[in-house]
C-alpha cells in the first residue's frame, strides 16, 4: 500500500469556486470530493496530474500604430513551461498590421501550441 496524500484546491471550472479535497495514492487519484459538478473533478484530476495554463503576454510591433500586441497561448500549456514561453516572446518582433487570431509564434517553446493575437495593430 502506498502513501496516502491530500490536496485542496480551488476549483476554477466555473465561477463558483468549491473547495476541492483531492485524495491520491502513490501518484494515482482515488477520489475527489467537494465539488457540485463534473467539471470539478476534472479539473482536480488533471490539476495534481498534468497542471496546464493558457499563457497571455505581450508581443513588440514594428510600424504599427501601437508598440505591442496582446498575445495568448492558442491552447494550454503544461505548466512547468510557462517561464520558457514567456522567455520566447521576449525577442519577438512581429510587423504591421496584425490582426486578431493571427498566429505570431508557432509552437513556442516546443509546447506544440502557437502563439496568437488578441487583438488588433493596424499599420502607420
Amino acid at each position: 500500500m502506498g502513501t496516502v496524500t491530500t490536496r485542496e484546491l480551488i476549483c476554477i471550472g466555473c465561477p463558483m469556486g468549491c473547495p476541492l479535497i483531492v485524495t491520491m495514492e502513490a501518484g494515482e487519484v482515488i477520489s475527489v470530493t467537494g465539488n457540485t459538478c463534473k467539471r470539478g473533478d476534472v479539473y482536480a484530476r488533471k490539476e495534481v496530474t498534468n497542471p496546464t495554463r493558457i499563457v497571455t503576454s505581450t508581443v513588440r510591433v514594428s510600424g504599427g500604430d501601437a508598440d505591442m500586441v496582446s498575445v495568448k497561448t492558442k491552447e494550454d500549456i503544461p505548466k512547468g513551461k510557462i517561464f520558457e514561453c514567456v522567455k520566447a516572446l521576449k525577442s519577438v518582433e512581429v510587423p504591421a498590421p496584425v490582426h486578431i487570431g493571427d498566429v505570431l509564434v508557432k509552437d513556442v517553446a516546443g509546447t506544440g501550441v502557437d502563439i496568437v493575437a488578441t487583438k488588433n495593430v493596424e499599420s502607420i
